[in-house]
């Protein structure tokens, strides 16, 4: 299979009030239509990592950084911005922590936003991941009529509709019971296998997402050295098999 995103000897530095912290990534593939969880404790750079891949957040360094056959180091290179928001808006779908609907639209108009923004508009597919989530009866509620968990499902939704490549979830079971934590990683899951996306899933609770059939990528952390800088290290090896 092609790899949908590959990086080497990518970083990202902080260097602010807080402690300095880096994040590399010395080698990270993700295949077309592969599922993968990425583990960590807070503030390990889960978050950091999943905004760079959104290609939100530019890396202070990047030996390789591709993704869908574009080279996207050398677009942050560049300055272009444009082509990575185009490129952000066509093929990637986020489910970010909290959900991140807007409260003035409904939820058929929540789902349908990123179709909207890749220019895309499909009413047929928003009606379809409605009922396919089981949120079909509650399309023109708003968010705040909404319990967490079908909130959680209209991101997921908003996430697919417009049939992204890759989709990203940060921690998308951080606010939800421990059964309905379950239920959100088979959905995120089978949704994205049943549309062909890659999916990458940040969370803090890697047996949770191996039971769940995820292969997880733990982060390994590193005191601050001489530098006085910890690190965050994603590397594709060594992975923890789902049991």
């Amino acid at each position: 299979m092609t790899a949908l995103l590959s990086l080497r000897g990518v970083a990202r530095a902080y260097r602010g009030d807080a402690a300095p912290f880096a994040l590399d990534v010395p080698a990270f593939d993700l295949l077309e239509g592969e599922a993968l969880a990425l583990a960590g404790p807070s503030g390990s750079g889960k978050s950091t990592l999943l905004m760079m891949l959104a290609l939100a957040a530019p890396p202070d360094a990047a030996d390789r950084f591709t993704f869908a056959g574009q080279d996207i180091a050398r677009h942050w290179r560049a300055g272009r911005r444009d082509a990575l928001a185009d490129l952000r808006a066509r093929r990637i779908g986020v489910v970010p922590q909290t959900g991140g609907l807007l409260g003035y639209l409904t939820v058929e108009g929540n789902i349908a936003l990123t179709q909207r923004i890749a220019g895309r508009p499909d009413p047929r597919r928003v009606r379809a991941l409605a009922e396919e989530l089981g949120i079909r009866a509650q399309v023109s509620r708003r968010p705040a009529e909404l319990s967490v968990g079908q909130r959680q499902r209209v991101a997921i939704a908003r996430a697919l509709a417009h049939r992204p490549a890759l989709v990203l979830a940060d921690e998308p079971t951080a606010s939800v019971h421990p059964e309905l934590a379950d239920a959100v990683l088979a959905l995120l899951k089978r949704e994205c296998a049943a549309a062909g996306a890659a999916l990458l899933v940040a969370t803090h609770d890697p047996d949770r997402a191996a039971r769940a059939g995820y292969p997880v990528l733990a982060c390994e952390t590193r005191a601050p050295g001489a530098d006085g800088i910890a690190r965050s290290i994603f590397a594709r090896a060594p992975m923890l098999q789902a049991a």
